[in-house]
C-alpha cells in the first residue's frame, strides 16, 4: 500500500512562515515577496515583480530566450558616445550631434539594432565601433561602420571571429506621414508625387485642405492669356497671349526661360480662374482683335496685341506680346515708310510675359508684314539686309516658351506669321503661332486653341483668329 502525506500548508517552524502554501487551485513555493514559483490552473509564474530569473552555470534552457528580435529602449539616444548591450535595440537622434556607439564584446548569437529617430543621420553621422579586435561584417578588426543614409535602420548578430557582427536587416528610409494639399477644378493629373490641374476654361480652383509642411504650399503655376487675330489686307500677325510662370522647388519639372513670375501660397479658399479667349475678328482699319487676360490669384497675363491692317498704318496693338506691323505705306511708296510691329510686356512684369512684332512695309518691290511678337521672340520684320532693303516675304511669328509643368514639354505663346504677296508660307512662332495667308498658303491660319498663339495676318477677309489662353497648377501632394 502506498504511502500518503495529505497536508495543505507547510511552513518554517522559526517563523511559521509557508514554504508550501495552497489556497483553492492555486500553490505558491516560498513566501512573501520573495515566492519564486506559483502554480495556478495551467500558468505557472517563475520569479517575482522586479525580480530576476536566471539559469545556474552551465545549465542550458528551452523554450525561452530570444527568437531573433531586440527589447527596444525607447529613449532616444542623444549623447556622443554610448555603449550596446547584447539583446538590446536603440533609437539614435543625430539631429544636434554626431553619435558614436561602441558594441559589446561578441559571443555567437549575440543581437543588437539601432534606428534612425528623426532621419537624421545623412545630417550627422552615426558610427558603430566593434569591441577591441573585432569585425563588422568581415572587415578588417576595430575597423568602424559610419551610417549616414537618412532614415537607415540595421540589425547585428555576431556570427565568430572571422565575419565578427554581421548585418543581417536593413530598412530603407520611408516618409513620415503627412496631410498634404486637396484640391478640385480643372483636369486633374499626376506626375510623380505631383498632381496637376489644368484649365482650359473659366473655373474654380478650390483648395479644402492645405500641407500640414508650409513649404509644400508654394505651387507651380503657368497662366498664358489668349493670343490676338492678325490684321487684314496684307495684315501683321497677331501677338501671342502673355505667359507667365512661376515653379515651386518641391515641384521637380523642366521650367521655361521666363520662370520666376511670383511666388503663390495657397491656402484654403476657392481661387476663381479666367482662361483668356483668342482675339476672332478684324476691324478694319484698327487691325486684329486683341486676345482676353488669364488669370490666378495675384497673378494677371495680358492678352496679345492685335495685327497691324491697311490701308492705314493704325490697328496694331501692344498686349502680352506685341501685333505684327501692316504691309502699309503712304503713296508715294517708300522703301524708308516701314510700319513698326506694337511692344509686348504691355502692361510690364518681370519676366517680361511677351515681345514686340515685327514690321511690316509696303514698298514698290512687294507688299509684306510683320511677325507678331512670341514669349521668347520679337515678331519676324521684312526687312532683309542690304543691298536689298525690303524682302516680299512676311516676317515670321515670334517663338513661344516651353514648359514641362503638364508633365511633358509643351511650347506656348508663339506669334502669328505676317501676311504677304509673296510665294512662300510664312509660319507662326513654335507654342501655336497661326500661319499667314500667302498665295502659296491660300488661308490664314488660326492660333492653337489653348495654347495663346496669335493669329496669322491675312488679307481679302482671311484672317487668322488667336488661339485661347490656359492655367495650369501643380503642387505636391504626397
Amino acid at each position: 500500500m502506498t504511502s500518503k502525506i495529505k497536508v495543505d500548508n507547510i511552513n518554517k517552524v522559526s517563523d511559521d512562515s509557508n514554504i508550501i502554501k495552497k489556497c483553492g487551485t492555486t500553490t505558491t513555493i516560498g513566501s512573501g515577496a520573495s515566492n519564486p514559483i506559483v502554480v495556478d490552473g495551467s500558468a505557472v509564474t517563475l520569479g517575482r515583480c522586479g525580480g530576476t530569473v536566471a539559469l545556474a552555470s552551465g545549465a542550458t534552457q528551452t523554450g525561452f530566450g530570444r527568437t531573433g528580435t531586440v527589447d527596444w529602449q525607447t529613449t532616444p539616444k542623444t549623447g556622443a558616445t554610448f555603449t550596446a548591450v547584447n539583446g538590446e535595440g536603440y533609437f539614435v537622434n543625430t539631429t544636434s550631434n554626431a553619435i558614436t556607439m561602441t558594441m559589446p564584446s561578441g559571443s555567437a548569437g549575440a543581437i543588437v539594432s539601432i534606428q534612425d529617430y528623426n532621419k537624421t543621420f545623412d545630417s550627422n553621422s552615426f558610427t558603430v565601433t566593434p569591441a577591441s579586435g573585432e569585425k563588422i561584417n568581415g572587415g578588417v578588426a576595430n575597423g568602424d561602420l559610419i551610417i549616414s543614409t537618412e532614415g537607415q535602420g540595421l540589425t547585428f548578430v555576431y556570427v565568430d571571429a572571422t565575419v565578427g557582427w554581421k548585418t543581417v536587416y536593413e530598412n530603407d528610409f520611408t516618409s513620415g506621414g503627412t496631410i498634404e494639399i486637396i484640391a478640385t477644378g480643372g483636369t486633374i493629373t499626376t506626375s510623380g508625387n505631383c498632381k496637376i490641374h489644368t484649365f482650359t476654361g473659366p473655373g474654380t480652383f478650390c483648395v479644402s485642405s492645405i500641407s500640414g509642411t508650409p513649404a509644400n504650399n508654394q505651387v507651380s503655376y503657368l497662366v498664358v492669356a489668349g493670343g490676338a487675330a492678325g490684321g487684314d489686307d496684307y495684315g501683321g500677325g497677331g501677338g501671342a497671349g502673355g505667359f507667365r510662370e512661376d515653379k515651386s522647388p518641391i515641384t521637380p519639372y523642366t521650367a521655361s526661360p521666363l520662370e520666376g513670375a511670383g511666388t503663390i501660397n495657397i491656402t484654403a479658399t476657392a481661387f476663381p480662374i479666367t482662361v483668356g479667349a483668342g482675339g476672332t475678328t478684324n476691324t478694319s482699319p484698327n487691325g486684329g482683335s486683341p486676345g482676353a487676360v488669364s488669370t490666378f490669384s495675384t497673378i494677371t497675363s495680358a492678352g496679345g496685341g492685335g495685327g497691324g491692317s491697311s490701308p492705314s498704318p493704325a490697328g496694331v496693338a501692344t498686349g502680352g506680346s506685341g501685333g505684327g506691323g501692316g504691309a502699309y505705306s503712304p503713296l508715294p511708296y517708300s522703301y524708308s515708310s516701314f510700319n513698326l510691329g506694337a511692344a509686348g510686356n504691355t502692361p510690364p512684369v518681370s519676366p517680361p510675359q511677351g515681345n514686340t512684332g515685327g514690321k511690316g512695309v509696303k514698298a514698290p518691290n512687294g507688299v509684306s508684314a510683320g511677325g507678331g511678337g512670341g514669349a521668347t521672340a520679337v515678331g519676324g520684320d521684312v526687312v532683309s539686309p542690304s543691298p536689298t532693303p525690303y524682302s516680299t516675304t512676311g516676317g515670321l511669328g515670334g517663338a513661344g516658351a516651353t514648359t514641362s509643368i503638364s508633365g511633358s514639354p509643351t511650347a506656348y505663346s508663339g506669334g502669328g506669321g505676317g501676311a504677304s504677296e509673296g510665294g512662300t508660307t510664312i509660319s507662326g512662332g513654335t507654342g501655336g503661332g497661326g500661319t499667314a495667308r500667302t498665295p502659296a498658303s491660300g488661308a490664314a491660319s488660326n492660333g492653337t486653341a489653348n495654347t495663346g498663339g496669335g493669329g496669322g495676318g491675312g488679307f481679302s477677309g482671311s484672317i487668322g483668329a488667336g488661339g485661347s489662353g490656359i492655367v495650369i497648377i501643380r503642387y505636391k501632394f504626397q
